[in-house]
């Protein structure tokens, strides 16, 4: 069987921990992960000053994915939300019925895009005007409406990441990824 595939896309301003705990997580899962750079395939300074060296540059990135994922971190969600080349690969990805998710500031690409307009879902507290206007807003650490998996931020990008594997690989294979990483209940 083949192994399932995720694009996560980063951009500058990016939050590095959601970013690093998605990709990790989702690769520990033996998910095909391609971290594509917004503006190319350089490295991207994200919001707190690290350096992340993505696979691939979005615009060359071709194929199907089982699920698109967005980090947060508002300078990297304002980026992700005024980009048509964002927009356009999200609205394939939901058109096909495939997984959408976005952690953080990132659900405000969504309502920028137009896309899940009145789904659950939530975010960071600092967008949760747009989130609300767009949605209906939820308070869960992670929250999941059909193909839709939205979370709130840093903290909670293990247990979004989880989620993600869950949905993709199974629970099986998200109880052995979590059980090595010695999480907290």
């Amino acid at each position: 069987m083949k192994a399932p595939r995720a694009l996560v896309i980063l951009a500058e301003g990016a939050e590095e921990m959601e970013t690093t705990i998605i990709v990790d997580v989702l690769r520990r899962a033996e998910v095909e992960v391609v971290l594509a750079g917004l503006d190319g395939p350089g490295p991207v300074r994200c919001s707190r000053g690290v350096r992340l060296v993505p696979d691939a540059d979005l615009a060359a990135v071709s194929g199907d994915f089982d699920a698109v994922v967005l980090p947060g971190g508002k300078g990297g969600a304002d980026r992700l939300a005024s980009s048509p080349a964002v927009g356009e690969r999200l609205h394939a990805q939901a058109h096909a019925g495939r997984t959408v998710a976005a952690i953080c500031a990132a659900p405000i690409a969504l309502a920028a895009h137009g896309l899940f307009q009145g789904r659950t879902m939530t975010c960071h507290p600092s967008v949760n005007d747009v989130v609300s206007a767009h949605g209906a807003l939820a308070a869960s650490p992670v929250v999941e409406d059909g193909q839709l998996v939205t979370s709130q931020g840093p903290g909670t990008a293990m247990a979004f990441a989880l989620a993600l594997v869950e949905r993709l690989r199974g629970p099986e294979v998200a109880a052995k990824v979590r059980a090595p990483m010695m999480l907290q209940s």
